[in-house]
């Protein structure tokens, strides 16, 4: 039986309470949105909204995302009504606190339905995107919602993700845009007179408007839109920030501080509720949920009829097919590190078919085409190469929805400068531990004559820095190999792959399992005590340390070379293994890489033991090999570098 306004309104009011009640008591919150928001929530969930209580992640749900993250309590009171992972109303009550499920903005893997991580606005848009181009792909005939605001509407990844799904014409997904008019500083008019119906169309998106509070005019939008095959939907929702409060209705001041005790209890008079209750909910509403839930659960048995083989899992390849699939590379011969990883992704993407993703439109330098696989295109979903465009940042963020749909590995790509563009989603994905996958060409100043603007001197630091993302530096193309191997294993969080513009050699003595471990000794000569020089170095900078180091051990002296693809996964070692590659007694220490030395020194034991090849300034435009040698990045000056330890 379909529910009736009234009972909708009910639905709304009581949530709309017990998220005032959730904010006053956590002292901390955004009343404003969750009660503007409250009738869209509230329909689309009772209504259209495919889930199941029981199993949280079954893999036919719709996905829901809350891209302002700020309306959290609304999607926790929401899941608490529905069931959703035994969210209990004690948990409610635990809002914003130390420990609880139901954090200030909604975390992925921390509070049960929540789908994503948001709260850096406008990302939420581009990881719906991608949980939309992942539901093409796995043809699991669920839908996408997205819940936005003007802030969201505002970001610069909304153009660039919101662009591409027109572009794509993106059926089976719906922008709700919650449109107030208002942000922390006061109407948008200070900020914005855009005409958002003309955008969107221009995109390619079909628009219908509504008032927000009118429960036929939202069923029926609703209803269009899910009807929608062929084209992503905008609903331009008109609605009321901080909707009921006494004073603050309307008001910018309802956006980001509790309503208090006396605006809550006016908030409830004038909703037809008890003032003296707190964290009350009629029966009526837990039964509206319920019935809702038994609804989907009919539904639910006939998708897993009409689809047996998926799972949503996202699972590691096997091992041994993946390194059958490598290509191997001869010792001596010379190939870029990003050449190696055009040859190394379509050799294992016959036996990864899971693999899918692109560059920003930078493919052919990147070498990520994954040749003869096709595109994703205007409406095709069949390929798994992705035509980004330039979009660094909404390439970023969508490549996170499709791993956050489960069941694919998705990858972006672009040149490492471009990095700083795409650090807002990388984070996320780190916060998220989705397997999100970045390759990073063109890693270091030997881009050459295109100059300081594309040269990266201080970008691996920033990244380093990203706790619970793992960042693999290869020196060559066997260990730009193995490398592609760890991170398609690691399930646990977000990898980045840099490789090199320039050839550099293939070397002996490559290790996989060293690759793996992060760090590993791939020469060493004479007898290994406190007077052997070791160089510790990552990528391009391997091989000039190694032609330094051999030049040292034929004069005699004791030399030990150690290459560091991943710090990261080199700290994670037991101390044993740490300390058996980087002994404490060898404390005569040249320590290489192509970048800021920033984060290095945590491997200096001795300063006046220990000499830094590294570049503290912004690069210049020349060849190359002319930057290598006013930069110091030669054999003769690692040599001159070595000897001046004494």
């Amino acid at each position: 039986m379909a529910l009736g306004n009234e009972q909708m309104k009910l639905a709304a009011n009581t949530i709309r309470c017990l998220c005032s009640d959730m904010i006053d008591k956590a002292n901390s919150g955004h009343p404003g949105a969750a009660l503007g928001m409250a009738d869209l929530a509230v329909v689309l969930w009772l209504n259209y909204l495919n889930y199941s209580p029981e199993n949280p992640k079954w893999a036919g749900r719709d996905r829901l995302v809350f891209s302002g993250g700020h309306a959290s309590s609304l999607l926790y009171a929401l899941h608490h009504l529905a069931g959703t992972g035994g969210l209990s109303l004690d948990e409610l009550k635990d809002f914003r606190q130390f420990g609880s499920r139901c954090a200030g903005h909604p975390e992925r893997g921390v509070s049960p339905g929540v789908e994503v991580t948001t709260g850096p606005l406008g990302q939420g848009i581009g990881m719906g995107v991608g949980l939309a181009i992942a539901a093409k792909k796995a043809k699991t005939g669920n839908h996408t919602w997205v819940f936005c605001g003007d802030g969201d509407i505002q970001e610069g990844i909304c153009h660039e993700a919101c662009s591409l799904a027109g572009n794509l014409k993106l059926g089976g997904l719906t922008l709700i845009y919650d449109s107030n008019d208002i942000t922390i500083e006061g109407s948008t008019s200070l900020s914005m007179h855009d005409d958002t119906r003309a955008r969107f169309e221009s995109y390619g998106w079909k628009v219908f408007e509504c008032d927000g509070h009118d429960y036929a005019q939202i069923n029926k939008v609703y209803h269009k839109a899910e009807k929608v095959e062929d084209q992503p939907c905008l609903i331009i929702a008109k609605t009321h920030i901080g909707f009921g409060a006494p004073t603050k209705h309307d008001s910018e001041s309802s956006h980001g501080a509790p309503l208090g005790a006396e605006e809550t209890a006016g908030l409830k008079k004038a909703l037809g509720f008890d003032p003296e209750k707190s964290f009350y909910i009629p029966d009526e509403v837990y039964t509206m949920f319920r019935e809702r839930a038994a609804k989907c659960a009919r539904l639910i048995k006939k998708w897993r009829r009409e689809h047996p083989d998926f799972t949503g899992e996202t699972k590691a390849p096997d091992y041994m097919k993946l390194v059958s699939k490598l290509p191997k590379y001869e010792v001596g011969k010379s190939i870029a590190t990003r050449s190696a990883n055009g040859d190394v992704m379509n050799s294992i993407a016959q036996v990864v078919p899971e693999l899918i993703g692109g560059s920003a439109d930078l493919a052919p330098s990147n070498k990520t085409e994954l040749k003869g696989c096709g595109d994703i295109a205007n409406g095709s979903f069949e390929g798994r190469n992705i035509h980004f465009g330039i979009r660094e940042l909404g390439m970023s963020a969508i490549v996170n929805g499709i791993t956050a749909f489960g069941g694919f590995r998705a990858f972006a790509s672009t040149f490492f400068v471009f990095s700083d563009y795409c650090k807002p989603a990388i984070r996320i994905a780190a916060l998220m531990h989705t397997p999100s996958i970045w390759i990073f060409s063109h890693d270091s100043f030997y881009v050459g004559e295109d100059g300081p603007t594309h040269q990266p001197i201080e970008h691996l630091a920033a990244l380093r820095v990203i706790p619970d993302l793992a960042i693999f530096r290869p020196a060559d193309a066997n260990e730009t190999a193995y490398c592609w191997v760890e991170m398609l294993l690691n399930l646990k969080g977000p990898s980045c792959l840099l490789t090199t513009r320039q050839n550099v050699p293939v070397l002996e003595g490559v290790q996989h399992d060293g690759v793996a471990r992060g760090a590993y000794v791939i020469y060493q000569s004479g007898e290994q005590g406190i007077n052997t020089i070791l160089f510790i170095a990552s990528g391009s900078e391997v091989h000039i340390c190694l032609e330094a180091a051999k030049i040292l051990a034929g004069e005699g002296k004791s030399v030990r070379v150690v290459s560091m693809p991943s710090q990261d996964l080199f700290l994670a070692q037991k101390r044993e293994y740490r300390d058996k590659i980087l002994p404490e007694f060898m404390r005569k220490r040249i320590i290489a890489e192509a970048a800021t030395r920033y984060g290095w020194d945590r491997f200096r034991l001795d300063y006046k033991t220990t000499n830094y090849l590294s570049i503290e300034r912004f690069g210049a435009s020349a060849p190359y090999k002319k930057l290598a040698e006013e930069f110091g990045f030669t054999v003769e000056n690692v040599l001159k570098l070595a000897r001046n330890l004494g």
